[in-house]
This record gives C-alpha cells, structure tokens and sequence, in this order.
C-alpha cells in the first residue's frame, strides 16, 4: 500500500514518519504540509518525496496518514476518502460532532477504511488488558486519570506550542485516550453527568455508561512533572483491576495501527477504532465541553 503523511510537526517527525517508513507492508509515498520547507526537510530524512499540492499526493497513494491539528484533520479526511485514499487518522478526529460525522460519512460513502490512532489500544499489553476486562463484565465503576505535564513542566515540549492544545487543553488531548478505555470495557456513555474545571486546564468529568457503570474521569495537560500519569481502576464483581503500563512507545503502537488499516482495506471489515469509533468519542467530548460552558475547560495557564 502506497501511503502518505500530511503533516510535519513534531508528532509527525517523532511518530509517523518513522512509524511509515520503517513498516515492512507499506511504500512511504511522500509528505505534505502547510509549511513546503518542512514537507521538504522530512521527507529528506526519510528518502521520499515532498508534495507542495495536497491533491497531488492524494492521487498518488492509496491511503493517508495524517498528523495535523484536528480542526485541519477533518477537512482533509474528507477531501482524502472522496479521493479514495484508506484513512489513518489521529486523535480526536475533530473539535466538533458534525466535523467528526462529515469525515465518518466520506468514509462510507467513499468504501475507504479507516482507523483512529488512539495509543492505548494498538499497544499489546494495553489492548489485552482492555479486552480481558470487557470480557469479564460486572463492573461497579471506574476511575481514569490521564495527567501530562506539557504546560506544567520546564515548557520544553515540543507539543507546549501547540495553539490547538492551548486553545482545547486536555480535555480534547488526552480525553480521547481514557475514552478509548473506558468505552469498550464499560459501555457507550449513556450521558455526562458532570463537567468541573480545576486547576490550568484541569477538568474532570463524570460519566454514565450503557453497562450500568458510571466512572470518573481527571484530565489535565498542566500537572506537575512528578504528578504526570495515566492510570486506570476498575472496581466490580471481580474485584479491583490496574490497567498495567504498556511497556510500548508510539512507533510501534503506530505501526500496528497500520497494520490495522491494511487489514480493514483488505477484508472490508471495520476495526473498532474506526472513523465511527472517532466520531462517538468527538459526541461525548463535545458533551463535556458544553457542560463546562464557556471554555472554562480548555484555558492554560502559562
């Protein structure tokens, strides 16, 4: 499969490029972005070609990667399955539910596959473990924390200068990884019973899902570096299970994300972190930022 990247930022230099390139199934086709000098200099390191036209490298390559802002994500998405280019995509799919609806309707409308890059579960041990505790069932409830120190560290990141991030904050960062969790060992969420602000761009949230559960959620992208974390407690009929570090960076959880997509286009059928998948994460995300109102979730503080 003939594949391409859009997008040149750091997640893009530090993952994807990497991830494509080193994979055995795919052919590194060549990069786009919105800034030519950068397309240029990665797609040197990594011995392929540097689009300046997007639709140029759409039409030549079977399928996308794309790692750009998600407002950006969303309309590319699109453009991309309407060309008949399989999608693999980063998260959140988009900042709203109708940007998320229109990239999961070109997909199937356009027969194209596609699958969402949400880490946790393209990581063996993580992956496992979450389909162990949807098999076992009988949950009472859970706890998720997912802290990161970007805006709470030395300001070192190099996702610190994202406007995206500082616009949305955590909860559209690294709300979608707990989602990805929690969703298929607890059910769909049923609704967001709360929404609260804390520190920087704190915010924890309180969810009722479909399977009679009901958890809590503290995402944050200002914690301190000590703090920094994700953890994972579920507590039921089976007693307390710890969702176990997975041991596992994202090149590698990114190159079985592709193996994935290669599978889906290959088979026709949908992998569960697919544009649908996406879009449901995006509905309730969408749900705890209206709660918060006002973008009282998503400020940083410097």
């Amino acid at each position: 499969m003939r594949i391409g990247l859009l997008g040149t930022g750091p997640w893009a230099a530090a993952a994807h490029a990497p991830a494509l390139s080193d994979h055995g199934d795919l052919e590194f086709a060549g990069v786009w972005g919105r800034r030519p000098e950068a397309a240029a200099e990665l797609a040197r390191r990594h011995g392929t070609r540097a689009y300046e036209d997007v639709d140029a490298l759409l039409a030549d390559v079977d399928a996308v990667a794309v790692a750009l802002p998600p407002a950006v994500q969303a309309g590319l998405a699109v453009r991309a399955a309407r060309a008949g280019c399989h999608l693999l995509l980063d998260k959140p799919l988009a900042l709203s539910a109708a940007e998320g609806r229109a990239v999961a309707e070109a997909a199937r409308e356009a027969g194209v596959a596609s699958v969402v890059f949400f880490t946790g579960r393209f990581q063996p041990v993580t992956e496992a473990w979450i389909a162990e505790q949807a098999d076992t069932g009988g949950w009472f409830t859970a706890r998720a924390a997912w802290l990161g120190a970007v805006f709470g560290g030395a300001g070192d990141s190099p996702y610190a200068r994202s406007p995206w991030r500082r616009e949305k904050g955590a909860l559209w960062d690294v709300g979608p990884h707990a989602l990805s969790v929690l969703l298929p060992v607890l059910g769909d969420v049923r609704r967001v019973a709360a929404a609260v602000p804390g520190p920087g761009d704190t915010v924890q949230l309180v969810l009722d899902h479909a399977g009679g559960a009901s958890s809590s959620l503290t995402l944050s992208l200002t914690a301190p570096p000590a703090a920094a974390g994700a953890a994972v407690e579920l507590r039921g009929e089976a007693g307390v299970r710890l969702l176990p570090e997975s041991g596992q960076g994202p090149v590698p959880a990114l190159g079985r994300a592709a193996d994935a997509l290669l599978a889906a286009a290959r088979t026709g059928r949908p992998h569960p972190c697919d544009a649908g998948f996406g879009l449901r994460v995006t509905e309730v995300l969408e749900a705890a930022g209206t709660l918060l109102g006002d973008g009282r979730g998503a400020r940083v503080t410097d």
